[in-house]
């Protein structure tokens, strides 16, 4: 991708006694979040995620940040922070560890067993420093100190980042749930206490800056679920994130209440599932879960199935048995639970899985009929109370897209955060707070970075321009045999087409157009096989766009004989 902001240069040097801020994901978007802060030529980076390709990417497996900006620089890094594990704060670590293995990941016991399970795939054993909220530690310059949060994952962290600079706090992803499942509340005493002492950057979460008020609790979802489960008739099959163990939780108390056993769909639900139950954060009552091969042998009112694809994911659980190419098959009286929210731009693909499941007999209860689902990101009311708690001297919106970002600055402002001191950047703008005040400087490269299978950083915007053009609208391959030295036509022509909507014989009308276009062609003395592809190109493109207003590619195929 090009440069984000051609109206900003390079960053000059940073002074003497300043720390950079530069963020390569997770701004302007919901995804890829990853900010990479610099002392003293010293680099800590809090965070390293994916962003999940949408219909304008397709074959895209995963979007990575550009680590163009720190690969000169990777001895230079102290240590990789994960706020918690999420995908879009995780996902990307292993591909950064391909270019140095021995970089320290630092996180709470959860996140950290999560990517080393997610490591050990890639066969990389990492480096880690675990820690605890409330612990401060050290790398190089950054003096790093710890904060319970509460978010839709166990052991979600902030942290507070001091240099001599100043204090950083970056609040990770966060809500304020006063009774959260697992009891777990934000640090909100802590967080007061870092306004007590200065913040000079506050850096926070935006992504509900528009929803107005407080999250509803965690705890008010547990009745809902322990209703869909006692008066649903057959099977249950709820669809949830593969992280979010507190849902899971709560499905496995009301199956167990309900005499129901349990099996797990899906790789990443059966892995994360499985080190959730090993280290003691998901609570499971002996005999409950059991194999998912088993699970065929049981009465189908004596079983509940929690699988992936609460997204409309194309090859996920869900989303195979809504087409028929599961084991698991859907049957007239069957309930689907989509236990989580709508992730922006899904919708057509999770619509698409819910009539589909309709269709063979299911009833399907989603956010959109039931109280199934709250966020896991804090509500305008409680971004007020942290911005009113932490009193920082700047601030900077994070985590969101335009509009939540534009959205957070504006609480910001109410709360008396000066305008020249509320910074809304975007991916590659490079922000320095050096005496005490916060500034954007410059920019950097940070586009997208794709995955495709084994290849990572090949794909390219045109390249994906191609995928869909013809996904959209075909192509039409040319076949032109030309002598060599004096460019005529030395064999009839041919043309294929797939995907175009274009009869094959109508192409009987073109054909003669392009012999007469490559017979002018010679003529004028042209012997060159590209000129040659491009007039076959041009003259079968122009008829095509005037006989049926489509744009399919064309590819001329010229055989010099």
């Amino acid at each position: 991708m090009s440069h984000p902001h051609p109206e900003l240069g390079p960053p000059p040097p940073l002074p003497q006694g300043g720390l950079r801020i530069v963020a390569l994901g997770g701004l302007g978007e919901i995804g890829r979040n990853m900010a990479v802060f610099e002392y003293g030529g010293r680099l800590l980076i809090v965070d390293c995620g994916v962003l999940f390709p949408d219909l304008e990417q397709p074959g895209v497996d995963l979007i990575l940040p550009d680590f163009d900006y720190v690969m000169d620089r990777l001895d230079d890094i102290e240590a990789v922070v994960l706020t918690h594990a999420h995908e879009d704060h995780i996902g990307a670590v292993p591909y950064l560890l391909r270019e140095r293995r021995d970089i320290p990941l630092v996180g709470s016991r959860l996140t950290l067993a999560l990517i080393e399970a997610k490591l050990t795939e890639h066969r990389i054993q990492p480096v880690k420093h675990q820690v605890v909220e409330g612990e401060r530690h050290r790398f190089g310059p950054f003096d790093c100190e710890f904060l319970a949060v509460n978010h839709s994952i166990p052991d979600a962290l902030a942290v507070a980042i001091r240099t001599p600079a100043g204090i950083v706090l970056h609040t990770g992803d966060f809500r304020m749930d006063q009774l959260p499942s697992d009891g777990r509340l934000t640090d909100l005493g802590g967080f007061a206490r870092l306004g007590a002492e200065g913040v000079d950057l506050l850096m926070s979460d935006s992504t509900n800056a528009e929803v107005p008020g407080f999250v509803t609790s965690e705890k008010e979802i547990g009745p809902v679920i322990d209703e869909v489960i006692r008066t649903s008739a057959k099977r249950v099959i709820v669809a949830s994130f593969a992280s979010h163990i507190h849902r899971v939780q709560q499905v496995m108390d009301a199956a167990h209440r309900h005499g129901r056993k349990v099996a797990f769909i899906g790789r990443s639900m059966v892995r994360n599932m499985g080190v959730a139950m090993d280290l003691g954060y998901l609570h499971v009552p002996p005999g409950l879960v059991v194999d998912s091969r088993e699970i065929e042998e049981w009465p189908p009112e004596d079983v509940v199935l929690i699988c992936t694809g609460s997204q409309g994911e194309p090859m996920s659980a869900l989303s195979r048995m809504a087409d028929r190419d599961h084991p698991i098959r859907i049957a007239e009286g069957d309930t689907v639970l989509l236990a989580s929210s709508l992730v922006p731009g899904n919708e057509t693909a999770v619509n698409r899985v819910i009539n589909g499941l309709t269709r063979w007999g299911a009833r399907v209860v989603h956010k959109g009929n039931a109280m199934v689902h709250v966020s896991g990101h804090a509500a305008a009311g409680e971004l007020l109370y942290v911005l009113n708690l932490t009193k920082p001297s700047n601030f900077m919106p994070v985590h969101g897209e335009w509009r939540h970002l534009r959205a957070h600055a504006k609480l910001a402002a109410l709360t008396g955060v000066p305008e020249d001191h509320i910074v809304i950047a975007e991916d590659g703008v490079v922000v320095d707070l050096v005496d005490g005040r916060a500034r954007i400087v410059g920019a950097v490269q940070a586009g997208y970075v794709y995955v495709d299978g084994l290849s990572v950083g090949e794909v390219t915007d045109v390249s994906l321009k191609d995928r869909r053009i013809l996904g959209e609208e075909g192509f039409i391959s040319v076949v032109v045999v030309v002598d060599s030295s004096t460019g005529k036509v030395a064999a009839p022509l041919e043309i294929h087409a797939r995907g175009s909507g274009i009869d094959q014989a109508q192409f009987e009308e073109i054909i003669p157009q392009v012999e007469k276009a490559l017979e002018d062609n010679a003529a004028d003395g042209v012997v060159d096989a590209q000129q040659i592809r491009r007039v076959v190109r041009r003259t079968v493109g122009r008829w095509v766009n005037e006989s049926f207003r489509r744009r399919p590619m064309i590819i001329p195929v010229v055989v010099e004989v």
